[in-house]
């Protein structure tokens, strides 16, 4: 399914991916990307601080995945296809620090989402670029949070919510009514699909469509971000 591939520019990416086996710990970034002639290829860092299973990575158009490579770990072996635009491998052992080398065609194509995977469940904080992707994860994220502490959820949005109290008091008025007493019920009781639709319908109303205008617009979704690992 994955060929090897010899060549001058795999033999320095390995060297680099080597090199970020020490580094990743101290804030490397996740996903490294490299192109190469017709090639495109990315060093993915685990820095999650803990041993994973696997990786779920997607991008942003269909590709077909070269050749792959684990540098502090065993295999993770793949759970699909060659081709398409969202890959699973998990079943494997990849230490704090280590890395995978990936490579893919087109060239053109770049990563736009990756999650370190222990078992079937995210860990530590992903590598995301669009504004939908953000939705998944929120919703993903708040599910999750949802059932193992509450607690800490219901603090996050209370922080969201005093974060933006006259943003949100303007568009509560706009709409005719509170967005707070609307969104909480949702929150706690949607599944993540549900909630992903929520955010995306919210997001509408921001009149944003990039990852870039939302987060540096005029709502701050540090509490947020902070507490679902993001």
């Amino acid at each position: 399914m994955f060929r090897a591939k010899n060549g001058g520019w795999l033999f320095v990416l390995t060297a680099v991916a080597l090199l970020c086996v020490g580094a990743a710990a101290y804030g490397t970034q996740m996903v490294e990307t490299y192109v190469v002639g017709n090639t495109g290829a990315a060093i993915l860092n685990n820095t999650t601080g803990t041993t994973v299973t696997g990786i779920h990575i997607e991008f942003d158009q269909a590709v077909t995945i070269g050749y792959k490579l684990e540098i502090g770990g065993t295999v993770l072996p793949a759970l699909g296809p060659a081709a398409g635009t969202s890959f699973d491998f998990n079943g494997g052992s990849l230490v704090p620090g280590g890395s995978v080398l990936i490579e893919w065609q087109p060239a053109s194509a770049r990563p736009s989402l990756a999650m370190w995977m222990v078992g079937a469940q995210p860990v530590g904080a992903p590598y995301f670029t669009t504004v939908d992707q953000l939705g998944y994860l929120f919703g993903l994220g708040i599910v999750h949070l949802r059932e193992t502490d509450p607690v800490a959820l219901q603090a996050a949005f209370a922080e969201f919510f005093a974060d933006n109290q006259a943003y949100f008091a303007q568009l509560s008025l706009m709409l005719g009514m509170s967005l707070q007493d609307s969104l909480l019920p949702i929150i706690m009781s949607a599944p993540a699909a549900g909630i992903q639709n929520f955010f995306g319908t919210i997001v509408g109303m921001l009149g944003v469509t990039d990852l870039g205008g939302l987060l540096g617009g005029d709502v701050d979704f540090s509490s947020l971000l902070t507490a679902l690992g993001l």
